[in-house]
């Protein structure tokens, strides 16, 4: 029997949305609609859903007016729907094989208002995928959510991490009981204040292990979705308006320790993003992005700023100095809050005299260790490895090795690694590490290789991970290598924004090809 309402829109989006219907009408006979909205579109979008009218479950919904948004075509189809549940679709995204079964199999189960699963982002066009939110949803990742219910999240902060609208079934008759409704109009980040609405009505949320919803993620499109353009200052004041919006809902839900929560998942995630970008923008725009980010999190609660990471806590105390109207230029100044921003944080030196306040609260996992390195490439690729201390926390460890790992993104290949004994001279460790380049290649295709360390001490099994960092005087640079096939390799030593050290490697013509081609598309963004 049918019992769930799919809600798709769209806007201009005449190449995807006809893929969409179908990944839902393919869910089965418990679909018993899809409400396709068309948020006025020109661009033949109305035309191509309709020639899937020979499924009377297909609805198309055509707006006389462009919303500017998201909200109001989803409000749109919520009042439309007919069915017991209802689950949120985009139209240039797919519902994974089976998504509708197992979301209603756990709220029949649970007796749930809301069943939450993996939304999984898939990287187009090269297949890559990551889960989204993996601390909740990735169960290889320690997360232990799926397989429980929750009656509200008081008890449970770290949900208020996941902001989707996409990856839940919803009973249609506990949103509508409650009013819960998408920000209308041409309001960005509107799944942020949706989901606070949401978790601030105290649901029963059953969560499940299963990918539920397809998140396809076209970063060279001509038009590029909300949370990719990042570019402008304006997005970055639309996500401070939508998380306004979610402290304010939960402050009137009655949900202070929640508004807390929100205000410290800020500091720990939407605040670290954007710092760790700030390398690829404009002067004029990290002063624009300065001055509106100190103005708002100045307005944090101090309980909430307490809540937050040290890392996190350490760049707020930056922004909001006395007389720190603007970033401090070079890596004294803004460059140290890109590294402290970064994924594991980095505090860099030079250091001070006195520790910064909450450097001893860390445990050696936390610790915001210096690991960088200097690169030589050939036939043989040498990392010359050297290990900070951090106000004397690393020596009282006793550093005694390194492991170092190089990570291929987007496999889930086991790392290279090598473990390599630390040499200590005055304040600081060394090591030394060789591989073969060859051995880095990929049959055709580019490789591109995070360079990872653990710090190792003696006489205990705690450790200290870091991604290492490219040496001051490392400069980026590329190379050519002659495989004894006579194939050549194409190695390029890559430093991100925030000196992330990164190794690309390319073999054989079509990987030089991915690679020239992905440095065009850089320059084109510029």
């Amino acid at each position: 029997m049918a019992r769930v309402s799919v809600v798709v829109i769209s806007y201009n989006d005449v190449d995807h949305v006809t893929t969409a219907v179908r990944s839902a009408l393919a869910q089965g006979d418990e679909v018993g609609e899809v409400i396709v909205v068309d948020d006025c579109s020109t661009d033949g979008t109305a035309e191509a859903v309709g020639a899937l009218a020979d499924d009377a479950r297909v609805r198309v919904l055509r707006r006389t007016a462009n919303s500017g948004g998201c909200g109001t075509p989803r409000n749109d189809g919520m009042t439309a729907a007919t069915y017991p549940y209802l689950l949120f679709l985009d139209s240039d995204d797919v519902l994974p094989p089976g998504a509708v079964d197992a979301l209603l199999a756990a709220a029949d189960r649970h007796t749930a208002d809301v069943a939450a699963g993996r939304a999984v982002r898939r990287e187009l066009p090269d297949g890559r995928e990551t889960v989204w939110a993996p601390e909740l949803y990735d169960t290889a990742a320690g997360a232990k959510l799926p397989g429980t219910l929750l009656r509200g999240v008081a008890e449970h902060p770290e949900v208020l991490k996941d902001t989707l609208s996409v990856n839940k079934l919803y009973r249609t008759a506990f949103l509508r009981d409650r009013s819960l409704i998408f920000p209308d109009g041409a309001f960005h980040y509107e799944d942020f204040v949706f989901t606070a609405r949401l978790y601030a009505a105290r649901p029963r949320i059953a969560y499940i292990d299963a990918p539920v919803y397809t998140w396809n993620v076209r970063r060279q499109a001509a038009t590029q979705s909300i949370s990719l353009r990042r570019a402008g200052i304006a997005n970055w004041r639309q996500r401070i308006a939508a998380h306004r919006e979610v402290v304010d809902t939960f402050e009137e839900a009655a949900a202070h320790d929640l508004a807390l929560a929100a205000q410290a998942k800020f500091l720990d995630y939407d605040l670290p993003m954007y710092v760790r970008e700030l390398p690829q923008r404009s002067a004029a725009y990290v002063t624009d992005w300065w001055r509106v980010t100190r103005d708002y999190v100045s307005g944090f609660e101090r309980e909430a700023v307490a809540r937050a990471s040290v890392p996190s806590r350490w760049i707020v105390r930056a922004l909001t100095a006395p007389g720190a109207d603007r970033p401090e230029p070079g890596i004294a100044g803004l460059g140290r809050l890109v590294e402290l921003a970064g994924r594991p944080p980095r505090l860099v030196p030079p250091y001070g005299d006195t520790p910064p306040p909450e450097l001893a609260e860390l445990e050696p996992r936390e610790l915001p260790a210096v690991v960088d390195a200097m690169v030589q490439t050939g036939t043989t690729a040498r990392l010359t490895l050297r290990v900070h201390d951090l106000y004397g926390r690393l020596a009282a460890l006793h550093p005694v090795a390194l492991r170092v790992e190089l990570v291929e993104r987007g496999t889930p290949d086991v790392p290279t690694s090598m473990e390599t004994p630390l040499v200590g001279e005055g304040g600081t460790w060394s090591a030394a590490v060789r591989l073969n380049t060859a051995e880095l290649a990929r049959g055709g295709r580019l490789a591109v290789w995070h360079v990872r360390a653990e710090i190792r001490y003696a006489g205990t099994s705690q450790r200290t991970p870091v991604e290492v960092r490219a040496a001051d005087g490392q400069a980026s640079g590329r190379g050519v290598v002659l495989r004894r096939t006579g194939q050549i390799l194409l190695v390029q030593t890559h430093i991100t924004g925030g000196r992330s050290l990164v190794l690309r490697v390319a073999d054989g013509m079509e990987g030089a090809r991915r690679v020239l081609g992905a440095r065009l598309r850089r320059l084109r963004r510029r």
